[in-house]
């Protein structure tokens, strides 16, 4: 169907009463003319908005509070709660949860000491496909997205903020890290069989970018003036495996990235014992090859037991810590190891035994904090005290708890203790002065008093630092050291204080309860656009917005005494009652006004001054539509609904990928 506009000689196809002002650019008249109308609604439109200009202090006013009207909306309003909810979640939440750890606000030493802080993480369990191995995606996506940003935003903030001189690792760095096969072996599981070492290697820089990277980036000298030290060699059972189930390629390529499992280390003038007992807990189960519970020993490489290197580094445990605490007695005195290094310088017999033996360093008693992956043996129902999570005590000062206790039991390749034997001779070997025990592996805190030990060493169980790891406030310790030793003999100064260790748990946000949140403010962020909708709908239907982009229907902005009318004839016209174009003409209203009511005569620019700017101004050009019915009334309240949840998600997603981007 086509349209014809015959020009005539007597009279322009457009209004000749509009200023100079006015005038679209040509090419824009070119594309409006080829729309019936469009180009006439366009020119009026623009000319409507020019009518509403500030000529005066109350037209000033006005133009204000139409303004302020425009910006204080529902939908705004709803921006900006999501504005204060998301900085909240996403940045508020993490701050006050750190600064209630601050050093100051919960050790105590004296004025003048200058403590050395240590911040122990345990169990981070990066996720991997062995987590969940039956989540869909693309909500493992996510999880593994989520997950490493909590870590990496708790451990960033710790780092900033807290700044501890030295961080200690407490095993199972990674989820799935014994599953993975090495260049020698396959996975113990067929499902994971055809996952190759290359993904490991993935994991360990996922590790390095969420740990590692943060600690680097804090480039401050600790108080006590010796280096800074961060820790990740002690391994969990998902790092290798537990017992007879430790492969030794996957121990070696462990220790290979992050340094010997068994080792000694001086902190804080504390002489630290880190023991891998997730291979040591091999020496106390059935062989897998005779059944038998001795353990057994050979000098083949190739039949080494998986515990032998655990069980002679303990054998040599007293010579390792002497050894470490004078290295750092001489370093005190800025000494090495070679300045007191002399020999004699004399003839003796090819047969005599010439090598030279330094003597056996003896230790000076710092006191010995104990490391492992696995909680020490206990009497079952031994109660972990008032912090723990999950299960809180079932009253005060009890002596058996069995819900508020470590559960005494095992399976594939873990087990929730160390048995009685494994863990007498760890705290016998290490010496008579262990004063501290730090564990994991249970994710949850726990904290006993082995009197059962010399010295009544306390242990603590650090929770996990994942929210994914069955803790909805995920946590890590801070340990104040203070031990003043004298740099000549390493004799302790404070003789009369024996204390010189303070620890303080520190809860991290609860994700999980912060996407609980965020979904109540998702629901009444709903129901207030839907009541806002239902109020548009019914009660101020000139506010709606609907997306057409021709008017519904029209209202006239020019008095009864102004008349419109073409310059020629048309099959159609531009105006009608439903806001459509007539189809017959004789009742069609004129297009363009005339002046004194004679067709085709021009109406100057004076005639144009002549109408009445107030009723021009208080009438809209055109206003939407009635509802008619339940059922349109229906969909017109859906349709603004749906548009001002597509206005206000554009704007929150916006907001909320930026936080994200940005931390």
């Amino acid at each position: 169907m086509s349209y014809a506009y015959p020009r005539s000689t007597g009279a322009s196809s457009l209004p000749s009463y509009q200023s100079s002002s006015s005038q679209l650019p040509s090419y824009i008249s070119q594309a409006l003319n080829r729309v019936p109308g469009a180009k006439q609604w366009v020119e009026d439109g623009v000319e409507s908005i020019r009518s509403q200009r500030p000529r005066g202090r109350g037209d000033f006013q006005t133009s204000t509070m139409r303004t302020l009207k425009r910006l204080f909306t529902v939908a705004n309003g709803v921006i900006l709660m999501w504005m204060f909810t998301l900085w909240w979640g996403e940045r508020t939440v993490f701050q006050e949860h750190i600064d209630a750890c601050v050093w100051d606000n919960w050790e105590h030493w004296p004025q003048h000491a200058t403590p050395h802080h240590v911040a122990f993480v345990a169990d981070p369990q990066l996720v991997d496909p062995h987590t969940y191995p039956g989540r869909p995606w693309p909500l493992s996506t996510l999880t593994v997205k989520y997950t490493d940003q909590y870590l990496r935003r708790s451990f960033s903030s710790i780092q900033k903020n807290l700044v501890p001189d030295s961080v200690l690792f407490l095993g199972d760095l990674f989820d799935g890290g014994r599953e993975w096969a090495t260049r020698t072996t396959t996975s113990p599981e067929d499902r994971y069989k055809k996952i190759d070492d290359t993904f490991w290697r993935k994991e360990y820089r996922r590790f390095v970018k969420i740990f590692i990277d943060p600690w680097l980036g804090q480039d401050i000298s600790p108080s006590d003036g010796r280096g800074r030290k961060m820790i990740a060699s002690l391994p969990g059972n998902h790092d290798l495996g537990f017992g007879n189930g430790v492969l030794e390629p996957v121990r070696d390529r462990f220790q290979s990235y992050f340094g010997d499992s068994n080792r000694v280390d001086v902190i804080g003038n504390h002489t630290f014992v880190s023991i891998d007992t997730v291979s040591l807990s091999a020496m106390d189960q059935p062989d897998p090859l005779t059944g038998s519970t001795t353990p057994t020993s050979s000098d083949d490489p190739q039949n080494r037991p998986i515990w032998k290197d655990a069980d002679e580094f303990l054998d040599k445990i007293p010579m390792n810590k002497a050894k470490a605490e004078m290295e750092e007695i001489m370093m005190l005195q800025n000494k090495t190891n070679s300045a007191n290094v002399k020999f004699d310088h004399h003839v003796v017999d090819a047969t005599e035994n010439s090598i030279y033996h330094k003597p056996n360093p003896k230790s000076k008693g710092f006191p010995t904090i104990l490391l492992t992956h696995v909680p020490l043996y206990r009497q079952a129902a031994t109660p972990c005290g008032p912090l723990r999570e999950r299960y809180p005590p079932s009253g005060p000062d009890l002596e058996e708890d069995e819900p508020n206790s470590l559960k005494i039991q095992g399976g594939y390749q873990y087990q929730n203790v160390l048995t009685t034997k494994i863990s007498t001779e760890l705290v016998s070997k290490a010496g008579p002065n262990v004063v501290q025990v730090y564990s994991g592996d249970d994710h949850d805190y726990c904290e006993v008093v082995h009197r059962e030990f010399n010295g009544s060493p306390n242990e603590i169980t650090v929770k996990s630092l994942s929210w994914a790891m069955g803790v909805r406030r995920p946590g890590f310790v801070l340990t104040s050291l203070w031990n003043p030793i004298d740099p000549i003999t390493g004799d302790s100064l404070q003789n009369d204080s024996p204390l010189t260790i303070q620890n303080h748990l520190c809860l991290l946000p609860d994700q999980l309860g912060i996407f609980i949140h965020y979904g109540c403010v998702l629901l009444a962020s709903i129901v207030i656009l839907f009541i806002n909708s239902i109020y548009h709908v019914k009660f101020s239907p000139d506010s709606l917005s609907n997306g057409s982009v021709l008017p519904l229907s029209e209202r006239r902005s020019y008095s009864p005494r102004h008349q419109y009318q073409t310059s020629g004839t048309s099959s159609s016209t531009l105006s009608s009652p439903g806001g459509l174009a007539s189809r017959n003409g004789n009742n069609a209203l004129p297009r363009y006004p005339t002046s004194g009511g004679v067709p085709g005569a021009k109406i100057t620019h004076d005639t144009h001054q002549g109408l009445d700017r107030a009723e021009m101004k208080d009438k809209p050009m055109f206003s939407p539509a009635q509802p008619k019915g339940l059922r349109q009334t229906a969909v017109f309240i859906c349709r603004d609904l749906m548009q001002s949840i597509k206005f206000v998600a554009s704007t929150v997603l916006l907001i909320y990928f930026f936080l994200i981007w940005r931390w």
